[in-house]
């Protein structure tokens, strides 16, 4: 089997690669090579058991789609997006990342034709939904995005839809909720806060929460975002039916509820290294999200995500930190 990670120098694209190497497999099928690409070089994964191929560029540049998938990957995972916030701040990136970039690889894979199918998972969000809101989102409310972000990844899910009815290949968007505790250092995204306010005060850092603990939202944990990913590329798209588009399950809970998580989870000294300074320009974005979804059918579909922060921080505490706290 062959593999195509596009993003894999990101946070969720690392973990899956990490994951991908320690098994050695995809749905019980041996890998024997995958390519990994971003617009900086991805490092390959130490003792994979299978050939990989690191390669950077920016695929959304006309005929850069072409080449990484002229060796027919198998399963191409597409996970490259310019976050929330970037996208916002800089209309034309965004749109270049976002949909030419999606809309070019789509159509390098139609181009090959003779049969060629692969299964290709998209990464889409919950940013495709705007307010006004039900009490918790089904699959099938409209999608209204309030920000550019979300537009772009609205109009990637109806392209998916539409070149998997026809055949071109075999596709699965997933709406990502906001994955919560994110490693490593804060991006652009402009619900990092959510991740900062756990992550930075477990390392012994002081953090900045910019809007109000009622606010309420949607969360999984990475090791959960690649369970979602590895669940799709693997899974019965038969299904799905028409509708390649699937909410993935998660947790709402409100800021008051992860500082009270972490809390219990690491004490009074931890939680104190949260400060408040309110961000106008943030609260706005946020005001415009979705906060609480009902994911049967994800759910009926094998989708599996914690059901408690609780247990949210201690797979951070467990996966990036060594089971230690500052």
């Amino acid at each position: 089997m062959n593999i195509l990670i596009i993003g894999a120098a990101g946070m969720v694209g690392r973990k899956l690669v990490e994951k991908l190497a320690k098994d050695g497999t995809l749905g019980g099928k041996k890998i024997d090579h995958a390519i990994l690409h971003d617009v900086i070089m991805p490092e390959a994964p130490t003792q994979a058991p299978f050939k990989t191929e690191c390669r950077a560029s920016d695929f959304s540049q006309p005929g850069e789609a072409e080449k990484l998938v002229a060796s027919k990957p198998d399963v191409i995972f597409h996970l490259a997006a310019i976050v929330s916030g970037e996208a916002e701040q800089d209309f034309d990136k965004g749109y270049r990342i976002n949909l030419d970039g999606t809309r070019y690889l789509f159509e390098a894979v139609r181009q090959i034709g003779g049969g060629y199918k692969p299964r290709l998972v998209f990464t889409s969000s919950i940013a495709v939904f705007g307010a006004p809101f039900p009490d918790a989102i089904y699959d099938e409310f409209f999608t209204t995005p309030l920000t550019s972000y979300g537009t772009q990844k609205a109009i990637g899910e109806l392209l998916l839809n539409d070149y998997s009815r026809r055949g071109f290949f075999d596709g699965v968007a997933l709406r990502f909720p906001t994955i919560c505790v994110r490693p490593g250092k804060p991006n652009k995204a402009a619900s990092g806060f959510f991740s900062n306010i756990i992550r930075e005060p477990l390392a012994g850092h002081e953090a900045v929460l910019p809007v109000p603990e009622d606010v309420m939202h949607w969360h999984a944990s990475p090791r959960a975002a690649v369970g979602f990913l590895i669940h799709a590329a693997t899974m019965d798209t038969a299904k799905l039916g028409n509708r390649r588009t699937v909410t993935l399950p998660g947790l709402a809970c409100t800021i008051a509820e992860q500082i009270d998580a972490l809390r219990r989870v690491a004490g009074d000294k931890v939680v104190a290294r949260i400060k408040r300074e309110p961000d106008a320009t943030i609260m706005k974005i946020v005001a415009g999200w979705p906060r609480n979804f009902n994911a049967k059918r994800a759910q009926d579909l094998g989708f599996q995500a914690e059901k408690t922060f609780d247990e949210i921080i201690r797979v951070h505490i467990e996966d990036e930190l060594g089971g230690k706290i500052a």
